[in-house]
Formats: C-alpha cells, sequence, structure tokens
C-alpha cells in the first residue's frame, strides 16, 4: 500500500532549490500536561513515551493529524528520524520550519539546535554539526502554547473549551511544513525584490551565508519572460549584502509585463552564486511588476485608479483547520475567490501559507496581509507582537500580490487604544515600524475603528439596509463621522485627512444551507433572500462617491460561523455567476 505524503509540494516557491527533502508525514508525539518531558530527557531522542502518531504538518487539534483533540494541551513533544542522502556530503544541511504556534524548541540527536518564539512565522537552522556521522538522526520538537492567555498574538483560536460566534479552534505546536535542504557553504541566504515600475527596474538585495573577504564572490542574475530572457547582470558580492538594480526596459502598459489582477505577469529569476569561478548555488525566484500608491486621494494600482473588491478569508478548513489539506485547495479558493468577481482577499488574522501566497500571484490575486492578533495589551504582548509582525513582513515582501500591511485588527491588543496614549503609541510604531520596512505599500494601524496614523481610512460596517448604507457613505464628512459599530473611526489627534475610504468589512450575511447550526450578522431565508441582501450591501458601496473599496465578510462559512458566500466544504451558496454579476453592479 502506497502512502501519500501530506503536503508534498515545495514550501517554499519564491526561493526554490533542487536539493530539499520533506520531513511531513508521521512523527511520534506525545501531550504533555504534567510538564514531565524537560525533567525526563525527553529532548534526548531517547527518553520519554511517546506514545501517540501524529500527521505533520496537522496540529493535534485537526482531524487530518489523526489526533483531532481540540482540547487544553499547552505543552506537546514530536520525534522522528531522518537520515542525509549520501550526495548532501560537504553540503550545510538547514532545517525548516514553515511555523510552530506557539513556542518551539527543536533538537537533533540531543542538541538543541533551535528556538523560535511566535506561532505564524518560519524558522530555520544550520544542524550540520548536530548530525550522525552516518545512518539516523533523530529530531525533536517541543512547542509550549498559552491557550488561556490572552496577550499571545492568536487571531481566532479561541480561549475557551469551546468554539462560539466568530472564534474557533485552536492550534498547538507545527501546522506548515517541515523540511530540510542542502546549500554550499557560500550560498545565498535571503533576497529581497523590490520593483519600480516607474523607472522599469528590479532591485534585488542579496544576502550571502558564509560570505568572507578574500574569495571573489559573485552573483550571476537572469531574468525571463514568457520564457525569454530579458535581462542578464553579475556582479561581484563585495560584502555579504548587496543591492543591484537590473533595467527591463521592455515593459509597459501597452506592450505587457505589468502584474495586476487582470494580467498577472511574473518574470522568472535565477540567481547563481559563483566562488572564485566554480557555481555554488542555484535559486529559483520569480517577481511581478507593479505598484500600488495613492494618488491625489485615489488608491492607485499601476499608477491607474483601482477599485479593491476584497473578501474576507479565515482561511480555515474542516479537517486541516488552519492548515490546507493540499496544495490543490489552497489553488482552489484563489480560483473561487476570483469566479465570484473579487480581485482580492483580505486574509483575516492570519500570515497565509506561503503556498497561498503563490497561487495569488500566478492567478492574480490582491493580498491585504494582516497579523494574527492578541487580545489584551502589556509590555510583553508589545515585545512579542513587534518581533513576530518583522518577521511576518520579511517572509512576504516580496510577493507581487500583497498590497498593504494590517498590523492590528479592530483594537485587538489595543481595546483602550481610544483613551489610553501607551496603547495609542504601540498602534502608531505598528504603523511606523511597517513604513519603516517597507516603504512602497499602504499601512491601516488599526483596521475597522479607532484608527491613528493610517494610509487608508478604512471602516468595519454591518448595516443590512440599502438606504442605511445608501445615506451613511453618500459624502466623506458622512461617512467619517458615523459609528457603525458604536466605535469612533479615528483616535482623537488623528481626524480624517483625505485618505482613500475602504469599507473593509461588511455583509456578513448568514445563510444556512445544510443541517450546520451557526451564527452571522444578518440572516437569509432561501436563496431569493440570499441574492436579494448580498445585493442590497454591495450595491451602495458600489455607487457611492467616495468608496474606494470593500471586503465582503466572508469567503467560507467556519464552524459555527455560516457568513460564507461557501459553505465550509466550498459549495457556493449561490452560483458564483450570479455572485459575479452582483460585485460588477448588474
Amino acid at each position: 500500500m502506497t502512502i501519500t505524503q501530506p503536503r508534498a509540494e515545495y514550501p517554499r516557491p519564491q526561493f526554490a532549490r533542487d536539493a530539499w527533502m520533506n520531513l511531513n508525514g508521521e512523527w511520534e508525539f506525545a501531550f504533555d500536561d504534567e510538564r514531565a518531558g524537560d525533567a525526563g530527557g525527553w529532548h534526548d531522542g531517547e527518553s520519554g513515551a511517546f506514545p501517540l502518531r501524529i500527521t505533520v504538518p496537522f496540529a493535534p487539534q485537526s482531524k487530518l493529524s489523526g489526533i483531532a483533540d481540540p482540547s487544553f494541551h499547552d505543552v506537546v513533544w514530536y520525534r522522528r528520524t531522518f537520515a542525509v542522502p549520501a550526495d548532501w556530503k560537504d553540503k550545510r544541511v538547514i532545517l525548516h520550519f514553515g511555523a510552530v504556534d506557539y513556542e518551539a524548541s527543536v533538537w537533533v540527536n540531543g542538541r538543541l539546535v533551535a528556538t523560535h518564539v511566535g506561532g505564524h512565522t518560519p524558522f530555520h537552522a544550520d544542524i550540520t554539526g548536530a548530525l550522525a556521522p552516518s545512518g539516523d538522526n533523530t529530531l525533536v520538537v517541543k512547542a509550549v502554547d498559552y491557550a488561556e492567555d490572552l496577550t499571545v498574538p492568536r487571531g481566532k483560536q479561541y480561549w475557551k473549551p469551546k468554539s462560539e460566534g466568530i472564534f474557533y479552534t485552536r492550534t498547538t505546536g507545527i501546522w506548515q511544513t517541515v523540511w530540510l535542504e542542502a546549500v554550499a557553504p557560500v550560498s545565498l541566504e535571503k533576497i529581497r525584490l523590490t520593483p519600480d515600475l516607474d523607472r522599469k527596474e528590479i532591485e534585488i538585495r542579496s544576502t550571502v551565508r558564509g560570505w568572507t573577504k578574500g574569495k571573489d564572490v559573485r552573483i550571476r542574475a537572469e531574468i525571463t519572460f514568457k520564457g525569454e530572457v530579458v535581462a542578464e547582470d553579475e556582479y561581484a558580492m563585495k560584502h555579504a549584502c548587496e543591492t543591484r538594480r537590473i533595467r527591463l526596459p521592455m515593459i509597459s502598459e501597452q506592450t505587457g509585463g505589468f502584474w495586476s489582477p487582470r494580467n498577472p505577469n511574473l518574470f522568472d529569476l535565477a540567481l547563481r552564486v559563483f566562488v572564485d569561478g566554480v557555481e555554488t548555488d542555484v535559486v529559483s525566484s520569480y517577481f511581478g511588476m507593479r505598484k500600488i500608491s495613492i494618488e491625489n486621494g485615489k488608491l492607485c494600482l499601476n499608477n491607474r485608479p483601482y477599485y479593491m473588491k476584497l473578501v474576507l478569508d479565515q482561511g480555515y478548513f474542516p479537517d486541516g483547520n488552519l492548515t490546507p489539506p493540499s496544495d490543490e485547495a489552497i489553488q482552489r479558493d484563489v480560483e473561487l475567490t476570483k469566479a465570484m468577481g473579487f480581485n482580492g482577499a483580505r486574509k483575516h488574522q492570519k500570515l497565509e501559507d506561503p503556498r497561498y501566497l503563490y497561487w495569488c500571484d500566478k492567478l492574480g490575486l490582491i493580498v491585504w496581509s494582516e497579523m494574527a492578533n492578541a487580545y489584551d495589551f502589556t509590555e510583553e504582548y508589545a515585545r512579542r507582537f513587534t518581533q513576530e509582525w518583522i518577521e511576518a513582513v520579511e517572509r512576504d515582501y516580496n510577493h507581487p500580490s500583497v498590497c498593504v500591511w494590517v498590523p492590528i485588527n479592530e483594537s485587538w491588543g489595543v481595546p483602550n487604544v481610544q483613551i489610553d496614549r501607551q496603547q495609542q503609541q504601540h498602534a502608531l510604531a505598528m504603523y511606523h515600524l511597517t513604513k519603516s520596512l517597507d516603504p512602497m505599500r499602504p499601512v491601516v494601524s488599526n483596521d475597522g475603528w479607532e484608527l491613528v496614523a493610517t494610509d487608508l481610512f478604512t471602516i468595519h460596517d454591518y448595516a443590512s439596509k440599502r438606504e442605511t448604507l445608501e445615506k451613511r457613505y453618500a459624502d466623506a464628512e458622512t461617512a467619517v463621522n458615523a459609528l457603525p459599530a458604536n466605535r469612533r473611526l479615528s483616535v482623537g489627534g488623528y481626524e480624517y485627512a483625505g485618505q482613500p475610504i475602504l469599507v473593509s468589512e461588511f455583509g456578513g450575511i448568514a445563510y444556512k444551507k445544510s443541517e450546520w447550526e451557526g451564527w452571522g450578522y444578518s440572516g437569509a431565508e432561501n436563496d431569493e433572500d440570499f441574492e436579494a441582501k448580498l445585493r442590497a450591501v454591495v450595491q451602495p458601496l458600489l455607487t457611492s462617491p467616495i468608496v474606494q473599496g470593500y471586503c465582503y465578510t466572508q469567503l467560507t462559512d467556519v464552524e459555527q460561523e455560516i457568513n460564507g458566500l461557501l459553505t465550509y466544504d466550498r459549495v457556493p451558496k449561490l452560483p458564483v455567476e450570479k455572485i459575479k454579476a452582483i460585485n460588477e453592479g448588474k
């Protein structure tokens, strides 16, 4: 019997190498409710009982993990063995984790090789020095979660035993792919790709691992578009990090080459590292030439005003929870989003799997990237949150689909931001920090209400009556002074200053298409009622003279929340053609 490895696709498609090994599949597993593992030496690879078997990369709360235990278990342990391929001799072996929620400690053959804090961002370690000379190696992972700590960035993971309302099942431990790759001692560590549409240039910042003075380290870049080489360059790495700009004179709005949801043009990039004339590394990547900007109060894509039609996407799946069951499932979500007439998605309270961003890049879907928030404010929360958000921006910076950064949603983590100066400074710091990490994309400081400094003035409004929305969004003064959730839309001192206005959450029409009992913001009785109510909330925003985009809540039902345009199993509640027509104002 052949067992298919789960999530076997390459996990980091924008920085790809040929020599890699996927470690997903069956691992030994143990809950450690008594906190016995540290004292018992479970990390050494031999001690301790690991009585359960889990399928990585699925969290133990999920069905696909084979465990399906949603109860509180804040400490869990994993163990497996692996052998390094013979042809990796003389290479450095790097161990990667896509995401482990929330604190991770990693041992190879009893040696601590990595620790990481943050449940949504990747980390890696060079484990070469910990490997056995031959044969199997033992890998042990300890994950510590804090199910009831509201200062931990968690997104929609509920802190009570059973999901309810807008909160869902928790995720503990490994929930994205674990993998190994082999690299030369001198090799690319990372790249930062910044398109300059106006100058028709791509800026490549390369960081080389193992760089030392006295060696002639060079990088050769080859850029292809639709199978043809359009640019080549070679440059010396005089330092470990160097920046190079390469001109792409052939691109224009008329001749093509810009990236947009309608025409998601991608350039392939091959980077080769040479040390004293000998090739040591090859990395495959890609980029899109697109510009997101605000000109005279207008939100623009590629220097043209652009109306954003987004859908709120929680990124949960019936059997995998936060982990998509397959790459095909990820692709299908993107395809369904586009088929319903949306040109973007706001990934809500989740840093999505890089494979999702790959499919958005490839198929053409704008992404608003949003951090998984905490709910209470402390100084320790601020430290945790800031570090993980820095890692998030670095991870996803190169993706052309990512067009807006959203560090905070609805004052989560800063519940008293309207009156608390310390929390105001934190929200303001997240805005300016994000702008310092990426000056190219708009940043929303606190999506929905109680905004401080912000590039977009975003409003959450679940009014269900057409006439209410028509009146509220007839002019900017009325819109920005409304209290749609009985919350002020901006903090005192940061009043509306002409930014583009978008309704970044609305709708939320609950419509039950199965026996599933659920919850929603407003309800529909049948298909005809659902269609009429959907049109009643979308059309006022499309015809508003001041609204420049919207985000409908939401893509799918999730557990008990039945606000989806699709069921939890991704079945459309209305024909996708009808939903597309509504989004097109028909």
